[in-house]
């Protein structure tokens, strides 16, 4: 159905509650925060909010000296906001499907774009992967965010997770990967035949290799393109 009656679009696309937490799905691509203290926030996430919500950039010391200087070295791509106050927050990412996450003592690897929201309860640290850094435009970087507490990321599209088992490694195309289990450390390779094939630098020719037991997040888009100079 494409045409609606004012009564009929109203009761299509209405807020609704749905008693789900801090964190609830009004739509696949927005975000509600039921606040009612402190949550972070990628900068520029936010469409709409009710209440009385006081929004602040990061500051620059605020996560301390070691995260700014990391920061510095991703060219500011993981930006934050802090939501403070009481009140219903809304939150979307250019349209990308939304996915949350309840972490219960558990560690979670987040490329940086992808990471939307998250509770102040959950510890996190910046990580630059100096490999391809250079080879990226705008670099590539992740997010590491451990302990208890829900955080939101999205994706392009649907994504698919795979699984990491002893034996069987998982190769991924840097810019697709959206997430990895906390105990998997990717290494990074170069695959030239593969490269020549495409007849260009590409971003194919730059692969992450997840060995170990654990699992990997993937998009069916590539996020980040690669810089003239690779």
């Amino acid at each position: 159905m494409t045409k609606y009656s004012m009564e009929e679009f109203l009761k299509q696309t209405e807020q609704e509650d749905k008693g789900e937490g801090l964190f609830e799905l009004e739509t696949p691509r927005l975000l509600e925060v039921n606040l009612e203290d402190q949550v972070w926030a990628k900068a520029g996430s936010m469409v709409a909010y009710e209440g009385k919500i006081k929004f602040e950039r990061e500051g620059i010391l605020e996560h301390g000296l070691g995260k700014t200087f990391k920061k510095a070295l991703t060219g500011e791509g993981t930006s934050l906001m802090k939501a403070t106050g009481r009140g219903k927050l809304y939150l979307a990412d250019t349209g990308k499907k939304i996915i949350i996450l309840h972490l219960q003592n558990d560690k979670i690897f987040v490329n940086g774009n992808d990471l939307l929201a998250f509770e102040p309860s959950v510890k996190w640290d910046i990580k630059l992967m100096k490999r391809v850094a250079g080879m990226m435009a705008g670099g590539l970087f992740n997010v590491r965010c451990e302990g208890t507490g829900m955080i939101a990321i999205t994706t392009h599209y649907e994504p698919l997770t795979l699984r990491v088992t002893p034996g069987k490694p998982v190769i991924t195309d840097p810019n697709a990967t959206v997430a990895w289990s906390g105990n998997l450390e990717p290494k990074f390779q170069t695959d030239i035949t593969f490269k020549t094939f495409l007849g260009r630098g590409s971003g194919e020719s730059i692969q992450m290799k997840f060995e170990g037991d654990g699992f990997v997040v993937v998009q069916p888009y590539e996020e980040v393109e690669m810089s003239s100079n690779s």
